[in-house]
């Protein structure tokens, strides 16, 4: 593994961690301000839409899991293929948890200070019965 695939591991491993910790600012500073994501249902939309969606979600527990099923990195850009699961519980226990999950396809693009951050994600993930 090379130390580019290792970076881009670790930023999804700290994705998660965030996420799961509710920690909008680590989340947001893995991306580049022109991110753009796609989700079923929606308009594509950018980081300030995704904070202004994550400050609407104080009142939930997320955690998560992601499986890398396939990472290529070329050049300053990479692109990596996964499987994710996300679980989304109220916390004041007003409704069961609601599990996501499907298939993502994320691109990164490496800054001029070497940092790995997502540019672009496609998420294709859907309500679990």
């Amino acid at each position: 593994m090379t130390d580019d695939e290792r970076a881009i591991r670790q930023l999804i491993d700290t994705w998660l961690a965030a996420s799961k910790a509710g920690d909008t600012a680590t989340v947001l500073s893995l991306m580049t301000d022109d991110a753009i994501f796609m989700v079923p249902g929606q308009k594509p939309f950018g980081k300030a839409a995704f904070m202004a969606a994550s400050e609407g979600q104080k009142n939930v527990d997320v955690d998560g899991k992601s499986e890398i099923l396939e990472l290529q990195v070329l050049g300053d850009w990479a692109f990596l293929r996964s499987q994710l699961e996300v679980s989304i519980t109220q916390k004041d226990g007003s409704a069961p948890p609601v599990r996501h999950a499907g298939n993502t396809l994320t691109i990164l693009r490496k800054e001029t200070d070497g940092r790995w951050l997502l540019a672009r994600d496609a998420n294709l993930l859907v309500v679990q019965g």
